[in-house]
């Protein structure tokens, strides 16, 4: 699994990149995580308001800060 977190190093990117480490310790899951902050890679996803989750290149959220909660019942579906 791979998992990337689109945006600058705003507070809320941080955040959401902090969640997404705690909510892959608490699943036992195995993944990369990547920290896109390139603005043109960033275009490419067409991103308006950041931050962004993309899983396996499929965007599963963007523009809010996942609770831990949360990213565990995303991550549960792509085990």
């Amino acid at each position: 699994m791979e998992i990337k977190i689109l945006g600058m190093w705003c507070p809320n990117c941080l955040r959401l990149e902090n969640n997404v480490k705690t909510a892959l310790t608490n699943c036992w899951i195995d993944a990369k995580v990547t920290k896109v902050t390139d603005i043109s890679d960033i275009m490419q996803y067409g991103i308006v308001s950041t931050p962004w989750l993309v899983i396996d290149e499929k965007v599963v959220s963007y523009g809010k800060v996942n609770e831990v909660d949360d990213i565990v019942n995303i991550l549960n579906q792509y085990k």
